[in-house]
């Protein structure tokens, strides 16, 4: 008798098991390495911890330094309300300026490898040794000041606004205008993996369709709404989510600085990771909520 025949694998199949094999490194160095320090940062948020000459001792205060964070620190609320706000604006002009960028850099034009390579820097610029040259260096910073000082106590962006302050609500328009014109170099260095991911997405677009579309007489304007953005929303959704991530825990941010503040010189691990786990309940909560929102405009194509 002739062995039966194994049953092929579908492609959705085939894709999920490769799928599976990229993030397999991850998993495995997630129940290596982060795990178990998660389990105890949780059991940490419920406890009074004092460090000892055999490790820490940990006494269960239950919900006392979720109440301690949200009802007795003076800072906590208002520094997650002010980043959660940040946010709010900080990502749009990040996607709209990461899909404007992708746009251009998708065009046919002479050095656009060039402008590509200057575009991508923020990539490189994000790297560990980069961002600590950046931050730490006393040079740069000795050069920031200096700039400062040259430019007065006034620049363009605070004078126009100054004339443009009427009060009301003209007021925190032009308020969140002005902050993110202030904030432009902040914008483009957080801009570099979108960028990456927009043209990744622009250039899987076939350009047949673009042609279909011009022999029907549509307008360069009705074929980006009809078949450019259609065809890369999936990967706005994607760099929403990855946007607001980056934005929410980087190491300048005001809460995480807050959090690190208070878990090492302060050596308080109990109120620290109460203070952690809230932030992250709160960012995935409010990751959800938009990917929810934004998923159900998403459209996804064969």
């Amino acid at each position: 008798m002739s062995k039966p025949k194994k049953k092929r694998k579908t492609l959705a199949q085939k894709n999920a098991i490769a799928g599976y094999l990229f993030i397999l490194p991850f998993i495995i160095g997630f129940l290596a390495f982060l795990a178990y320090p998660l389990i105890e940062s949780l059991q940490m948020s419920f406890c009074k911890v004092t460090v000892e000459v055999g490790g820490f001792n940990k006494e269960f205060i239950g919900l006392a330094n979720f109440k301690k964070a949200f009802t007795v620190d003076p800072e906590f609320t208002r520094l997650l309300t002010e980043s959660l706000s940040s946010m709010a604006y900080r990502v749009p002009a990040t996607l709209i300026f990461s899909f404007f960028v992708a746009l251009l850099l998708n065009q046919d034009f002479k050095g656009r490898g060039f402008v590509r390579a200057i575009f991508f820097l923020p990539v490189i610029l994000s790297s560990g040794v980069i961002v600590g040259l950046e931050y730490n260096n006393t040079l740069l910073q000795g050069m920031e000041d200096v700039v400062q000082e040259s430019g007065g106590n006034s620049s363009i962006t605070a004078t126009l606004q100054a004339i443009l302050d009427t009060g009301g609500v003209g007021s925190k328009f032009f308020g969140y205008v002005f902050d993110i014109l202030d904030s432009v170099y902040d914008v483009a260095i957080a801009s570099g993996i979108q960028i990456i991911i927009f043209l990744s997405g622009l250039q899987t677009i076939s350009s047949s369709m673009y042609e279909a579309a011009k022999i029907e007489g549509c307008t360069a304007w009705e074929s980006f709404w009809k078949i450019t953005f259609p065809m890369v929303s999936s990967l706005i959704l994607v760099n929403i989510v990855y946007s607001i991530i980056d934005f929410l825990i980087r190491t300048d941010n005001e809460v995480m600085e807050k959090i690190n503040d208070t878990m090492m010189p302060m050596m308080d691990y109990g109120f620290s990771s109460a203070m952690a786990w809230s932030y992250f309940v709160i960012v995935m909560a409010v990751v959800g909520v938009i990917s929810l929102i934004v998923s159900k405009k998403v459209y996804y194509y064969e």
